[in-house]
């Protein structure tokens, strides 16, 4: 075992049903966590609802149930969209939970009794669906600069925390921890348009709603928002103000925060000050990951283009849906999705270059040695090229996992996948099989075929995990780790391979 590695998503708000945009964050993390454990890592991945705030309450009201029965339903939903897209986190978090309510509640008391917590009055913009306060000259043409709604202005008696107390310090860990945020373009953002103009002290607490965590030593106040759902991060693993439970000091500080880019601001800078305020350490990395946008838009209800992730694996599947979001979201640019993209990726990429290669391998080996693949060791030109890119892949994937460029990973896994069919034409088959002579020959470039083959499998195990299990199944092995990559030839001489199934069908378009 290599060590313990802790991975988060952002907690996902409980207002409505997921769309494809915010599923695609858990498969992200998902993808990092399962090649985490291939690596040999002990992984901690949570997940979970954020499930407090005025906008829920008023939602609730809207459906005539109380809150903790509308986020009851929507935490279900989330819940069972993260099982459907074949995710392994290993602890689904709710705000709700009493446990973490207890907890917060203590480390809000720690921050009042430090002097880091102190009463005073809000007055400002506030935007209720994002939950946010927002100064004049932050707004975009007199709207919030989040979701282009309309603020309201709002005065109210509130708790602050001592934000700018700790900007100096801040900004002396950003700078002296360059892998901190990600990307390189998002920590300049923070730095330069948030934290150097000057911080302000944050509000912590509200009394115009009550669904909320009660300050408990002032219960006309509920904690806002930020201080309850960022501290998830800790109150789930065993921390408390008083004692850190072997489980926290096993898995603390995360190893990576994976969040959407709009969200940054407050893994950054609300987040590190609130932790150095409890003198524990930050996290190694806050990932700052793009949008998937609908056609040219961000995904809206009111823009009318939401697309849901149980709609469109029931209509392709699990594994291409996985695919075009893991492929198609650059490392730090907006990617788009449109189910015309979709359809072209599943035929150009699934089913030419992946289910193409391992149907015709698996059928020529059937056709022309009853299934048995076998290394007779009769080499060819060809060969050498094949085998160099095979045994040079394993290295190029951990070089783009390391670096969180998931595409760029799957990239290489693809050109390996590529090559192997340039292999089939150079090496002719079907010509081979007419020679008695070349038989041996033939055999030898079947068995580098699926060595290939299993070796890309192996790749594809964060990625596509059922696909990847199809084609071990297919091919007739166990041999699924890293280890087993290292060099070229694992793959069982004499193996009898299965009869072929079809991995990923095309789909016609419709007209």
């Amino acid at each position: 075992m290599k060590g313990n590695y802790y991975i988060s998503t952002a907690i996902a708000y409980t207002s409505s049903k997921p769309h494809i945009g915010n599923t695609y964050e858990i498969v992200l993390a998902d993808a990092i966590a399962r090649n985490k454990r291939l690596e040999g890592y002990n992984v901690y991945f949570q997940t979970g609802t954020d499930e407090h705030g005025e906008k829920i309450e008023i939602k609730a009201r809207e459906a005539a149930v109380e809150p903790q029965e509308y986020v009851d339903g929507v935490a279900s939903q989330i819940k069972d969209i993260w099982d459907l897209m074949n995710t392994t986190y290993d602890r689904f978090v709710r705000t709700t939970d009493k446990n973490h309510e207890s907890v917060v509640q203590h480390i809000f008391k720690k921050m009042y009794d430090k002097g880091d917590i102190y009463k005073g009055e809000y007055k400002g913009l506030y935007c209720i669906p994002c939950e946010s306060f927002w100064t004049e000259s932050q707004l975009v043409d007199g709207r919030c600069p989040d979701c282009g709604r309309d603020v309201q202005e709002k005065t109210e008696e509130a708790y602050f925390f001592k934000l700018s107390k700790y900007q100096d310090k801040l900004v002396d860990y950003i700078n002296e921890h360059q892998e901190f945020i990600q990307p390189e373009s998002r920590k300049n953002e923070m730095l330069n348009n948030f934290i150097k103009p000057g911080l302000q002290d944050l509000c912590v607490s509200r009394t115009s709603f009550k669904w909320g965590i009660p300050v408990d030593f002032d219960d006309k106040h509920v904690v806002y928002v930020w201080l309850d759902a960022l501290t998830n991060y800790i109150t789930n693993i065993g921390y408390d103000v008083d004692e850190q439970t072997e489980e926290f000091k096993k898995f603390w500080p995360a190893d990576l925060h994976l969040i959407g880019k709009d969200i940054i601001r407050f893994h950054t800078i609300y987040w590190p000050c609130f932790l150095m305020s409890l003198d524990i350490p930050l996290p190694k990395q806050v990932f700052g990951h793009p949008w998937l946008l609908s056609g040219t838009d961000k995904m809206s209800k009111s823009r009318g283009n939401l697309l849901y992730a149980d709609d469109l694996v029931e209509k392709y599947g699990l594994d291409a849906i996985r695919y075009f979001v893991l492929h198609e979201i650059p490392f730090a640019d907006d990617g788009v999705i449109t189910e015309e993209l979709i359809i072209e990726r599943n035929n150009t990429d699934l089913a030419n270059i992946l289910g193409n290669l391992v149907n015709r391998t698996i059928s020529m080996s059937h056709k022309y040695f009853e299934g048995v693949v076998e290394n007779t060791q009769v080499v060819g030109d060809a060969d050498q090229n094949l085998i160099g890119k095979v045994e040079g892949l394993g290295a190029k994937v951990k070089k783009c996992m390391d670096d969180l460029k998931i595409a760029d990973a799957i990239d290489e896994i693809f050109n390996v996948l590529r090559a192997s069919n340039k292999y089939i034409d150079e090496t002719t088959p079907w010509i081979l099989a007419k020679d008695e002579n070349e038989h041996d020959r033939l055999k030898t470039v079947l068995y580098n075929l699926v060595e290939s083959i299993r070796v890309c499998a192996v790749y594809l195990q964060p990625f596509l995990p059922d696909t990847a299990d199809k084609i071990f199944d297919l091919i007739n092995t166990d041999e699924k780790t890293y280890e087993s990559t290292n060099k070229f030839g694992v793959f069982k001489s004499g193996t009898v391979l299965n009869n072929p199934e079809i991995l990923f069908a095309r789909i016609e378009k419709a007209d």
